[in-house]
């Protein structure tokens, strides 16, 4: 479905086959991600959970709640696209219950699940119906300066769009897999994940309303975005998504895509450009500058900063107050 690139997983997890033994008690006790009073199984054993980045822990806390650990792959404040995991990371993979993942997304954590886990992984992907990218033509951006040539061949995401969880559907779609498989591991707490995922999915629907309703007349329908991250939510509104770089966030558009971008901004009328919270402005601020607009965020929720009290929930509420300032709706 994905391009993928090496990362060097797999060497990591040959040499560290004996740390894992050694690691174990402290990483569970060291790990800021964890639910922090999580209960065993009547069986003995603790349910673990890792996430690659954060919508997908936000799914695994608020349906196990305190009877299971979550563990994120990403660390606040860091964008996930590109992330490597650390050796002890790798090694923490093999005593997880499930991993939750969207394939292609995160290549690092693609190969490490391939590696060691794979008959414990929930490609969240899967589950949902996949949007052909809107990225533009590759021949119009550049790698950043200091990308790799592993990093610059990354560039290329596939045919998809991974960022399915922007579309609040989707997430509903997310919610009901992951406690399927919640349900399947850990039988005996069936009840409690269920209740947990029918309020998640009320609070899932309710949002997707205040969204229908709040973005039902918009004067401006093209939305421009520093990169392709919100097809999903477009489609699901009426939007179409212009983004300046494509979908790899640390892309840089050439002067012929920036020149493009500046010209239809003019041509539409377009008053706002965003950009995005755990990504330089810079490019967003450049098509401003050239054209008059103003720039705004619209948060594309692959991560969270340190130290933020939000949620999946309350970023997307903040996300639907930019867009119908941003785009003119009443």
């Amino acid at each position: 479905m994905f391009i993928k690139k090496p990362t060097g997983t797999i060497a990591a997890l040959a040499s560290l086959s004996l740390v894992l033994s050694a690691c174990s008690t402290a990483t569970e006790e060291a790990s800021p991600s964890q639910s922090a009073s999580a209960t065993a199984t009547a069986t003995g054993e603790v349910v673990i959970v890792h996430a690659a980045f954060y919508p997908l822990e936000f799914l695994a806390k608020t349906i196990g709640g305190d009877q299971i650990q979550v563990v994120s792959l990403t660390v606040p404040g860091a964008e996930p696209h590109d992330m490597e995991l650390t050796p002890v990371q790798v090694a923490e993979l093999e005593k997880t219950s499930l991993v939750l993942f969207i394939d292609g997304f995160m290549p690092a954590v693609d190969e490490a699940i391939e590696a060691s886990v794979p008959d414990r992984a929930l490609d969240l992907g899967a589950t949902v119906t996949l949007l052909e990218s809107d990225d533009h033509d590759h021949a119009h951006e550049t790698p950043a300066p200091e990308a790799s040539a592993a990093a610059e061949e990354e560039h290329d995401h596939g045919a998809y769009d991974p960022h399915i969880w922007l579309d609040p559907a989707n997430m509903v779609l997310m919610a009901n897999a992951v406690s399927e498989r919640l349900i399947a591991i850990d039988p005996d707490r069936s009840d409690f994940y269920t209740a947990n995922t029918a309020a998640l999915v009320a609070d899932l629907e309710a949002l997707d309303q205040e969204f229908t309703t709040g973005l039902a007349n918009c004067e401006q329908k093209e939305i421009v975005t520093s990169h392709d991250a919100f097809g999903y939510l477009a489609n699901a509104y009426g939007f179409k998504q212009h983004g300046i770089a494509g979908l790899s966030p640390e892309s840089e558009p050439s002067p012929a895509r920036l020149a493009e971008i500046s010209e239809m901004v003019r041509a539409e009328g377009i008053t706002t450009i965003y950009y995005e919270t755990l990504v330089s402005p810079a490019i967003a601020e450049t098509v401003a500058n050239e054209t008059g607009a103003t720039t705004a965020v619209l948060d594309p929720i692959e991560g969270l900063v340190e130290g933020s009290t939000d949620t999946f929930i309350t970023v997307m509420q903040a996300n639907l107050q930019a867009l119908i300032k941003g785009q003119t709706c009443s």
